[in-house]
């Protein structure tokens, strides 16, 4: 299966230099289709919060996009109520198969911490956010204050 040998290439490289964020990440030990991992980010207002996430990798893979989702909920305009994430290098029109997962991590980082809101999941959010941003980011520590560790 080219997704799995693909896949752990990959998770061999990422585990030599892990991206920035990431605390740690690992395939489930029966499916290396499935990957779990955690956030810790370095900024403001996430500082303090582990943010569990998965991966699920389609048999396809690289040929389609995994699907990432958050497991532990995280007050972003750009991440649903349900984990899930609106990210341009994971949408299926724009998905390349050049791309690896440290490249998805980079982004989901920055997409963290400079949110997309012209393009949100949770619109109330990203009029927060661009209307009172103090108010938004006070509410954020709230929320994170809920995923310490």
């Amino acid at each position: 299966m080219a997704a799995t040998k693909r896949l752990m290439k990959e998770f061999k490289a990422i585990g030599a230099a892990m991206p920035k964020g990431v605390d740690s990440l690992k395939p489930d030990d029966s499916n290396v289709l499935l990957w779990a991992g955690t956030l810790q980010l370095p900024f403001e207002p996430y500082v303090g919060g582990t943010f569990k996430f998965k991966f699920e990798f389609p048999a396809e893979y690289p040929f389609k996009a995994p699907v990432f989702t958050f497991v532990t909920p995280i007050y972003h305009p750009n991440v649903d109520a349900k984990g899930a994430i609106c990210m341009r290098e994971l949408a299926p029109d724009t998905w390349k198969p050049a791309t690896k997962v440290a490249q998805v991590l980079d982004a989901l980082v920055k997409l963290l911490e400079t949110p997309e809101c012209s393009h949100p999941l949770r619109a109330e959010l990203a009029e927060e956010y661009t209307t009172d941003k103090a108010k938004y980011m006070d509410n954020a520590r709230k929320e994170t204050a809920k995923a310490i560790a």
